[in-house]
């Protein structure tokens, strides 16, 4: 008896463990999406304030990202994981050093945001860039739902969107290389927002990481090399 005691014990601590380290990351993902929301609202609003906040703000996800990964390595020294626990760990790891990398891409934007906002504005770039912004924040916000949740599903779906997003920066490339042709002038100020957008792209690629990580999680089946539709085909094939 007083061996299950223990068990149960031990099992209870492992328990809390985990969901500590799935509430920090949830923690850290707020932080980085409000990194992107000013980011997006500096480079929209031209305010340079603000973006140098988001550009010299960077160290408090870092920091957070340093103290996760300790505490996965402190439970994986303490508890051995095993199997769906284990995995879980290694998708904490993995979704943090996303998370950190969104970041490095939301204080890229902050600096290009300074420059910008000192120079003349062209409307139509930042009306797509602000679409585009919108749907990678997003993305990034259903992807940490989905690691909340443990969705597969949702995952899946939310990881897919990420075609959409390299279209419209595909798109906003070509229009900034038109511009650029049309106005020399405009080079230095067009190259800025296309980095923005590029950052953009990039954030949503790490979105899209997130969601492999939760499908590994659950289901564990590595992803990161299949295509979507050979991924529904085995599902599919596993349930009949």
């Amino acid at each position: 008896m007083v061996y299950q005691d223990i068990g149960q014990h031990i099992s209870h601590q492992f328990d809390e463990d985990l969901e500590s380290l799935r509430s920090k990351v949830l923690n850290m993902g707020g932080m980085v999406e409000k990194q992107i929301e000013n980011a997006l609202l500096a480079l929209t609003k031209s305010d340079s304030s603000l973006a140098e906040e988001v550009a010299t703000s960077d160290y408090k996800i870092n920091s957070m990202e340093v103290a996760i990964d300790e505490e996965c390595t402190q439970v994986i020294a303490r508890r051995q994981p095993t199997a769906s626990d284990l995995r879980l760990v290694v998708t904490v790891i993995k979704t943090i050093t996303d998370l950190e990398r969104i970041g490095d891409e939301a204080e890229k934007i902050g600096r290009h945001g300074v420059k910008l906002a000192t120079v003349e504005r062209t409307p139509s770039y930042f009306i797509e860039i602000k679409h585009m912004g919108e749907q990678v924040r997003k993305m990034l916000h259903d992807s940490l739902d989905a690691f909340a949740r443990m969705d597969t599903e949702a995952a899946m779906t939310i990881a897919q969107g990420d075609r959409e997003i390299n279209d419209e920066y595909d798109a906003l490339v070509r229009q900034l290389i038109t511009h650029m042709m049309e106005d020399p002038r405009a080079i230095k100020r067009a190259l800025r927002v296309m980095w923005c957008a590029r950052s953009l792209e990039r954030i949503g690629d790490h979105a899209k990481n997130i969601c492999e990580y939760v499908i590994y999680t659950v289901a564990g089946t590595d992803i990161r090399h299949t295509s979507f539709e050979q991924v529904k085909k085995e599902q599919t094939e596993a349930d009949e």
